[in-house]
């Protein structure tokens, strides 16, 4: 199985990208969190990777961080949910927010994602309680936000700002911003950067 390719960035196709590796041109699914934080093209990428093999296809899925890796194993072990459902979760809500969303079990969060209907998102945070290894759930309980920062935030990223830019608006904000006003001030944030 391929683990982890290091190589250049030839294309970038959200979700996928091809990556040159020594002659040999991989065509990867990446989460948009890691999308958003790859280099320019012809430049060195190093992913983590998944290979799933299926009767009619050989797939490559890459990612930024080997914590991201480990959550997408952990989802593909869920019954019904396939490499796309679980690309697709990971790149709905950054790793931390699926980490505080299941230990908060908050259902409502996980429905957002499109693809993700209420019985899914029970069986998600049903199958993937205590699953997480402690370095990444002591990660998302230091930066879990409240529900509005994470609105606002998904808010921007679905606007077309890339995570790093809708990060720094969102904290630019007043703790107790409301979602509608926090995107307002947001913006305004990202159009005088």
């Amino acid at each position: 199985m391929i683990g982890r390719l290091s190589g250049t960035l030839l294309e970038k196709n959200p979700p996928q990208i091809l990556l040159d590796v020594q002659g040999v041109g991989y065509e990867v699914d990446v989460p948009m969190s890691t999308f958003y934080n790859l280099p320019a093209l012809n430049e060195r990428v190093v992913l983590h990777t998944v290979m799933v093999v299926r009767e009619d296809a050989q797939l490559l899925y890459g990612f930024g961080t080997q914590d991201e890796r480990a959550a997408f194993r952990q989802l593909l072990k869920i019954s019904g949910v396939g490499p796309k459902m679980a690309l697709s979760v990971l790149s709905g809500m950054s790793l931390s927010d699926l980490v505080a969303a299941v230990v908060s079990k908050d259902a409502a969060r996980l429905t957002k994602i499109p693809g993700v209907g209420k019985k899914t998102a029970e069986r998600l945070l049903l199958e993937l309680q205590g699953k997480f290894t402690s370095g990444v759930a002591g990660a998302a309980a230091v930066s879990a936000t409240p529900s509005s920062s994470s609105d606002i935030l998904n808010a921007l990223l679905a606007l077309g700002y890339n995570e790093k830019e809708a990060d720094w608006a969102a904290r630019q904000l007043p703790a107790d911003a409301g979602v509608s006003e926090g995107i307002r001030q947001a913006l305004k944030f990202l159009s005088k950067a």
